[in-house]
């Protein structure tokens, strides 16, 4: 895979919550982080995503907020 996004992070599909639409996929990288992503379901079936399967998480985002109370 080449891609022209920096933050690629490599982990295992931990969760998949299928909903009418679309699927909430759960990753857990190294050390136990979880990335939730938010993707259509004919997006997971043409990955052919599944719970154990390795994957990558592709963040690309023009800005990052960080915020406090």
């Amino acid at each position: 895979m080449k891609i022209s996004a920096r933050n690629q992070l490599k982990g295992k599909i931990k969760k998949i919550t299928k909903g009418a639409v679309n699927s909430e996929v759960t990753m857990e990288m190294a050390g136990g982080l979880e990335i939730i992503s938010i993707i259509t379901n004919a997006s997971v079936k043409s990955l052919d995503l599944k719970e154990g399967k390795e994957a990558y998480a592709v963040i690309k985002a023009s800005n990052v907020m960080i915020a406090v109370d």
